[in-house]
């Protein structure tokens, strides 16, 4: 396993914990229904894993992390609901299930942050069922856009892209997904891209002020000092660019993702 880049510092749970199956999965929602069983890999804080839950009631639904700490996140958000679902700890590069257990295997903004995305879909595939479907969702940081331009978050992204590939992943896995699903073996893969997009000022106050804060108290801002990419100087310059960014009354940001739909 890799070290997850981002970490579960309160800044980045507070991005995670915005995230919903109509916001996060719309990709997928067509093709679900009540009664299928449903694997969801990298579960993190679990609103998208409950919002999934109670699409496929009766169906049953499998959590899985990687350990037991980022689990727990996802646990807390289940009962927090009253959702139940089945709780794994466990690798996606060996997913410790037999061939074709689910109907749906579903995973969002995990391939970027593993060893090997090809191994890991071929072990999502293995675990569905022939007519059952994979969905994946993975952001390009490389294709992300926004005003107004800020020294401070050019760099950011760079900072960002860099550290997240020292970890062994890949930050630009949006405009992967086709190839990846491809070398895994998907004998027709689809995919698409959706975007979110943040321009209201209540929607640049969560987003620059998630990112400014985790520029300073989070795993990213620890292993930029750690492995000396930057100084405290700069990531408080960056913070507060952040903070400019949220208060521009034009401020934009719009984040791409590739969508992937697959069966087995």
């Amino acid at each position: 396993m890799v070290p997850y880049t981002h970490g579960h510092a309160e800044p980045v749970l507070r991005s995670h914990r915005w995230r919903t199956a109509e916001n996060s999965a719309a990709h997928l929602l067509p093709r679900l229904r009540p009664g299928l069983r449903l694997l969801d890999v990298g579960s993190g804080p679990g609103t998208i894993t409950a919002d999934l839950a109670g699409l496929v009631a009766p169906g049953r639904v499998t959590a899985l992390e990687a350990d037991d700490a980022s689990l727990a996140l996802t646990a807390a958000e289940l009962r927090r609901r009253g959702v139940g679902a089945d709780l794994v700890v466990g690798d996606v590069h060996d997913l410790p299930f037999p061939d074709g257990s689910f109907d749906v295997v579903h995973a969002h903004q995990v391939l970027q942050h593993v060893a090997d995305p090809v191994r890991a879909l071929r072990e999502m595939r293995r675990v569905c069922r022939p007519d059952g479907v994979v969905a994946a969702r993975d952001a390009d940081y490389a294709a992300y856009a926004w005003w107004p331009r800020l020294a401070g978050i050019d760099r950011w992204l760079d900072l960002y892209r860099d550290a997240a590939r020292a970890n062994g992943g890949e930050p630009d896995a949006g405009r992967r997904l086709l190839g990846w699903a491809l070398e895994a073996g998907f004998p027709a893969p689809r995919v698409t891209a959706s975007t979110w997009c943040f321009a209201t000022p209540e929607d640049r106050a969560w987003w620059g002020g998630s990112w400014a804060d985790r520029m300073t108290g989070s795993r990213l801002a620890d292993q930029l000092l750690r492995e000396e990419r930057c100084a405290a100087a700069e990531l408080e310059a960056v913070a507060a660019d952040w903070r400019a960014w949220a208060d521009a009354p034009d401020g934009w940001f719009t984040v791409l993702h590739g969508d992937l739909l697959a069966s087995p």
